[in-house]
């Protein structure tokens, strides 16, 4: 018994956090698949975690289209080609980046090798209450220059190298030229592009946009819930993605 409760403990100092970075523990989706969290930030770990605990919120319908997206990403993995995710906003200023960092932390997170990007119909700048609200989930975001369009370095984990994130149309570089799947995160980008040049797939999964809270008392809530929906929503679909 004395040496039963030694091993448990040995166990859970061995699954203790790593500075700067996350436990190995094991979390599950629906499926039982695994989820590592050890490439990451604690703090972004710690979020996945409560993010993965709230999949059942997630509607029948809403799974329906997210698991879409779960399927493409399995038979491109199957037709042994490269996975690139391109999400689609009108401005390329909230949602588009919040996805494209959400989709590539979630990735992380259950082990599956695939590129994300983001842009839009027109370009913009990453608003900075998005960034905020991404630094508050966790990810260290760095800003590199100044003016209009700033251009940031977010980093999701020690030794992952940092995403470099400014406001850019869908089909400017470094964003490829075909073979990717379009995410279309807003309705007005879904309905301004029925067609998306170079696309191999084209799937619609709009999210509200927090611009509406922009200078009221909501505003931090609203931007870290449509974060956190975000997140759940990446999370679910590399969740169900078939091995």
């Amino acid at each position: 018994m004395m040496a039963d409760r030694l091993l448990t403990m040995l166990v859970a100092i061995a699954l203790a956090v790593a500075p700067g970075g996350a436990s190995s523990v094991s979390l599950n989706g629906e499926e039982g698949r695994p989820m590592q969290t050890e490439g990451l930030y604690t703090p972004i770990a710690r979020y996945l975690e409560d993010r993965v605990a709230e999949f059942e919120t997630i509607s029948t319908d809403r799974r329906a289209t997210l698991e879409e997206l779960s399927r493409y990403i399995g038979e491109q993995r199957s037709a042994d080609q490269e996975v690139r995710l391109i999400f689609v906003c009108t401005h390329n200023s909230r949602r588009s980046h919040m996805a494209q960092l959400w989709a590539a932390a979630a990735a992380e997170a259950y082990g599956l090798p695939l590129a994300t990007y983001s842009g839009g119909t027109e370009d913009t700048a990453f608003n900075p209450r998005a960034v905020a609200a991404m630094r508050r989930a966790g990810f260290e975001i760095q800003q590199t220059t100044n003016g209009r369009n700033v251009v940031y370095h977010a980093r999701m984990g020690p030794g992952l190298l940092p995403m470099t994130c400014f406001s850019k149309a869908y089909h400017s570089p470094p964003n490829p030229k075909d073979g990717f799947g379009a995410v279309m995160v807003c309705s007005d980008a879904d309905e301004a592009c029925p067609y998306v040049k170079g696309a191999t797939g084209r799937f619609a999964i709009p999210f509200v946009d927090p611009k509406a809270s922009d200078d009221t008392p909501d505003e931090s809530n609203t931007y870290d819930d449509r974060c956190a929906q975000i997140a759940r929503e990446m999370l679910y679909v590399m969740s169900r993605v078939k091995r």
